[in-house]
Parts: C-alpha cells; sequence; structure tokens
C-alpha cells in the first residue's frame, strides 16, 4: 500500500522546531512545527491551499475514489460532503492535520479514517480519529491509532487527548455505547475491507495487520498517534518588530511553552499504563484559534 498523500506539499506549510525523544527508549517523540510566518503572521492561505488536496484523500474511501476518478468535481464535492457543519464541530480540522502529519512526516499509510465512516454529515462514528500502519525498520509493524485535540490551552488538550486514549484502550465510551476500544475498531477495519479498492494482496497483508494468523512473519504493535492543537497570543507591538526578530521571538515563545510540558506527557503515558505503546505526538500553535480554524474549516468546505 502506498502513501495517500506522497505527492503533497503539505510539509511546506510548516518550519519544523525540533523532534524529542520523550523517554530513554525513543519509543515516545514529540514533534513540533509551526506554521511559516509571512509578515508577522502566521500563513494560513498557505495551509489552507495545502490542505485542498490532501481532504479528498482524508474523508473518501479509495472505493469512492476509484468510482469518480474521472471526476474530480464530483470527487471534491463528494469529499467536503462529509464534513459535518464546521462552525458545529471543532475537532475535525485537528483530524485532518494529524491525518497529513502520520502520513507526510511519519510515512504511516491511512487504512480508514473516522470521517469515512460517518452515517451522515452529522453523525460520527465512535473510536479513534482515524487508522494508519507504519512498517519498522525490524521488518514488523505498528497500527497507530489517532487521536487529535485543538483547543485554546495546551495543558487541556494534552489533558483530554490522554483521557481519550486511555477510554480508548480499556473500551470505556461516555455514550454508553459498548461499541469502542481498540478491538472494536479493528473489527471496523476488517468489515470495511471489503468495502474499498484494495488488491487481494493489500486486503490479504491488512487482515493479516488485525489478526494473527500461524503464517503470518512479522509482529504487530498497537500505537497512538496525537495532534495538540493551541493557541498562543501574540500582541499588536510584537506585530510591529522587524520580520527576522519576529520570527525568532515566536519561536523562541512556542519552543518554551511546548517544552515545559515533555515530562508531563510521558507522566501521562506511564500514569495511564500505557508505557508498552509508541506516541508519535505532533503539536502546532495557532493565533485566535477558534476564529482561524473556523476560518480553515470554511475555506476547505466550500
Amino acid at each position: 500500500m502506498e502513501i495517500s498523500l506522497k505527492e503533497s506539499d503539505f510539509l511546506g506549510s510548516f518550519d519544523l522546531l525540533w523532534s524529542k525523544d520523550l523517554d530513554k527508549y525513543k519509543k515516545n517523540k514529540l514533534n513540533l512545527f509551526v506554521l511559516k510566518i509571512n509578515s508577522n503572521e502566521f500563513d494560513y492561505d498557505l495551509l489552507i491551499e495545502m490542505l485542498l488536496d490532501p481532504v479528498i484523500d482524508y474523508s473518501i474511501s479509495r472505493q469512492v475514489k476509484e468510482k469518480y476518478r474521472n471526476r474530480p468535481a464530483t470527487l471534491s464535492k463528494k469529499a467536503r460532503e462529509k464534513f459535518v457543519e464546521y462552525t458545529r464541530n471543532n475537532g475535525e480540522l485537528g483530524e485532518l492535520l494529524l491525518f497529513c502529519f502520520l502520513e507526510t512526516h511519519l510515512g504511516a499509510p491511512k487504512i480508514l479514517t473516522k470521517l469515512e465512516l460517518k452515517t451522515s454529515t452529522s453523525h460520527y462514528v465512535n473510536g479513534a480519529d482515524g487508522v494508519h500502519f507504519l512498517k519498522l525498520s525490524d521488518g514488523n509493524y505498528q497500527l497507530i491509532f489517532g487521536e487529535s485535540k485543538t483547543y485554546q490551552k495546551i495543558d487541556a488538550a494534552i489533558r483530554d487527548a490522554f483521557i481519550s486514549i486511555n477510554n480508548f484502550k480499556n473500551g470505556i465510551n461516555d455514550k454508553g455505547n459498548a461499541k469502542s476500544g481498540i478491538g472494536y475498531e479493528k473489527s471496523l477495519i476488517s468489515d470495511n475491507l471489503f468495502k474499498e479498492s484494495f488488491s487481494d494482496e493489500e486486503r490479504e497483508f491488512l487482515e493479516s495487520l488485525i489478526y494473527p494468523t500461524k503464517n503470518r512473519n512479522f509482529d504487530v504493535d498497537d500505537a497512538f498517534g496525537i495532534f495538540i492543537g493551541f493557541q498562543i497570543d501574540i500582541s499588536d507591538e510584537e506585530k510591529e518588530m522587524p520580520t527576522s526578530d519576529f520570527r525568532k521571538l515566536i519561536k523562541s515563545r512556542v519552543d518554551i511553552e511546548v517544552s515545559k510540558y515533555l515530562v508531563s506527557i510521558q507522566q501521562k503515558i506511564i500514569d495511564n499504563k500505557l508505557q508498552g505503546h509508541n506516541f508519535y505526538i505532533y503539536v502546532l500553535p495557532f493565533t485566535d484559534i477558534n476564529s482561524k480554524r473556523q476560518r480553515i474549516m470554511e475555506a476547505i468546505t466550500r
């Protein structure tokens, strides 16, 4: 299976400030990105442009893409119809960004996203935001379950992300529905394999990722991908600075703010008894997060 976004320029929307290991075994990594800065503002227009194509790969199944491959306008319309009314849902932008980072930065192809399984434009299925797989250097694999939070406060986003992951790991559903958890998620993948445009070889491979067989010659472990979006505030006076000084100021501020949480994130992994899993964490700051999220969602779904 190939990466959906192999030709995407998505990562060109950002600067990678750093990638840091959270534990001594280098199982858990936090990647801190910032949007490109243009004239002392985050370049949201560039991000919007770079999300127009990925939104199709994120929201539409391979079967639908194959059906409408010669009708790009219809395919684009089908993708946008999948989105909840953007002013009513605060989650989808983070889920889309996580999908893009896992595919383009980590190199983990999508198997399924939650958006593909919506029963209507106003109803989500429960579970992970998406499921990807990653081939490791030793020939083994990981199934990566996604979780995203975009809040004003970074500490609240981190807290709620781990609450969601802990509930997901333990099959706890706040809606009182028993259909949740890793086992249920794997059954969803299996049920949808034959609805997708996979080759027989790809379908057999994905089945083997989900359910062990005596002939399988590799191991598979469950891992988690997390996207954290949070707000930083920039004063009018700071916007008057020379552009080079402004870039240094913002990158330093973001670095200091996120670095404060490195130890506590690893501690949450320990406290929730999640040490056996690998974590791939992506963090991105926004200005005026609520209005910018609405603007981005409006632009890519209209």
